[in-house]
């Protein structure tokens, strides 16, 4: 038997590869498919199985490229309505893999469709259960993240899956390893635990949905209390991985182009064209594209992409450093963004050549802020509000970076310093309100973890 989880740090989401006996499953596959092709090659398997938990949100899965390319059928559990052919397994199906038994257990409340998988090794005792989006490690997911159902209330979700979770997987045996989802990070939980693989007898010590801290009511109060609103680029994930989409080794044709710094000048003249610059956030805050949008590749690339650009049919032009243009275009697909047009051959550098201008954002390191700054100065923190548990600068606004683009107390005419957690975050924001004409801005480097030594 052989168990793998392939975690993705950019999505915080994690899929799973099964081995036994020249028979292969995967679970929840990501969209770029090969690496799964080639574990099954390397240990002289065939995929029999492809296991969906469910209709995912976050990201586009590759479970109908895994199918075309190996003939491995589709695997749902109850009330799951795909566009495609696949098996619509009964609750408590088995499916058999080398010596090893897979049992799907639905678990409604995440989805109406979310179901787990309870995996036996050969000699028939429970091993591990792959729990999807419905419980993770020290919580559970949000009830319908992508707001798909009517006439269901989150409440009445909520109440599902505390019964799933406490019926149907709190009764299994204390020592199965559990594997989730997702880890920390994710949109599609609210407190998620650093870890990413546990075993059952911890999560019923520490995890809130398990431990008896709430009755189904008082537990449906809490999962639902102060839920943020999902992506707008949710709904459109789960079309897509519903109804089906266009394979990454198309994308990728279609994509990876390179473009002159003249196309790309007189495409941007266009409002509908967006300039995606891929670089370090230092990089950017030297010397960009007017107009451009910072989310850098050395960070949740494809989540911010999906969270500022909301409409995966947006038109992009990419900026990125040599040799990571494939890489770029991928992890954009991974969130649904299909509709790039290119990337800038040579990059800023052709543009100057071009004879085009650049901006920049002044850019300081924390002791400079500290120095600069004073009761009266604007200071944007643009940081989740749950991070301000872990302190704030005096006088700082927060609007998160979620929340950036409605930058209605922000003052035009006041210097505005930006600052996040780290440094990242903050060149976004600045990206964005220089998009909307906000000339005073500077970044602050390394964000509240470099100012929070020096206060």
């Amino acid at each position: 038997m052989f168990v793998e989880q392939i975690y993705t740090g950019c999505l915080s989401q994690a899929s799973y590869f099964i081995e036994s006996n020249g028979e292969a499953a995967v679970i929840d596959p990501l969209r770029e498919v090969d690496i799964y092709l080639k574990k099954a090659e390397n240990r002289n398997s065939k995929i029999k199985y492809v296991f969906q938990t469910h209709f995912h949100a976050d990201f586009v899965s590759g479970h109908l490229s895994i199918s075309e390319k190996t003939n491995a059928p589709i695997v749902y559990g109850p009330n799951a309505d795909p566009k495609y052919d696949c098996i619509i397994s009964a609750d408590n199906e088995i499916f058999v893999l080398g010596d090893l038994k897979i049992k799907l257990i639905h678990t409604p409340g995440h989805t109406l469709e979310s179901s787990s998988y309870l995996l036996f090794d050969d000699k028939n005792n429970q091993h591990a259960i792959f729990t999807g989006d419905t419980l993770f490690l020290g919580d559970v997911g949000i009830p319908d993240v992508a707001q798909r159902y009517q006439g269901i209330s989150k409440e009445k979700l909520a109440e599902m899956l505390f019964e799933s979770i406490n019926n149907k997987i709190k009764p299994l045996d204390d020592n199965i390893t559990v594997y989730p989802g997702h880890g920390a990070g994710s949109a599609c939980g609210k407190n998620m635990m650093r870890v990413t693989v546990d075993t059952l007898a911890n999560q019923k010590k520490v995890n809130y949905s398990l431990n008896g801290k709430f009755s189904k009511i008082d537990f449906a109060k809490e999962l639902v209390k102060d839920l943020p609103e999902p992506p707008a680029y949710f709904p459109q994930n789960v079309k897509l991985n519903r109804d089906g989409y266009v394979g990454i080794d198309k994308i990728l044709k279609n994509n990876l182009k390179n473009l002159t710094a003249d196309y790309v000048y007189n495409k941007i003249k266009s409002d509908d064209v967006i300039v995606l610059d891929t670089r370090n956030p230092s990089d950017y805050c030297n010397e960009h594209i007017p107009g451009s949008i910072f989310i850098g590749l050395n960070g949740r690339f494809a989540p911010w992409v999906g969270e500022i650009l909301k409409d995966i049919n947006q038109e992009i032009i990419l900026i990125v450093e040599e040799g990571k243009e494939e890489e770029a275009i991928t992890r954009l697909s991974r969130v649904g963004f299909d509709n790039c047009l290119g990337y800038l051959d040579s990059g800023i550098e052709s543009w100057k050549t071009a004879g085009y201008s650049t901006e920049s954002i002044r850019s300081i390191d924390p002791e400079q802020f500290i120095n600069e700054s004073s009761p009266n100065s604007q200071i944007i923190d643009v940081r989740d509000k749950s991070e301000l548990i872990n302190g704030k600068f005096k006088s700082s606004k927060n609007i998160p970076l979620s929340k950036i683009d409605s930058h209605k107390k922000i003052d035009k005419n006041l210097t505005s310093y930006v600052y996040c957690a780290g440094g990242y975050r903050s060149v976004i924001a600045c990206s964005i309100l220089k998009r909307d004409k906000f000339n005073q801005l500077v970044n602050v480097e390394s964000g509240f973890s470099g100012i929070s030594k020096l206060i």
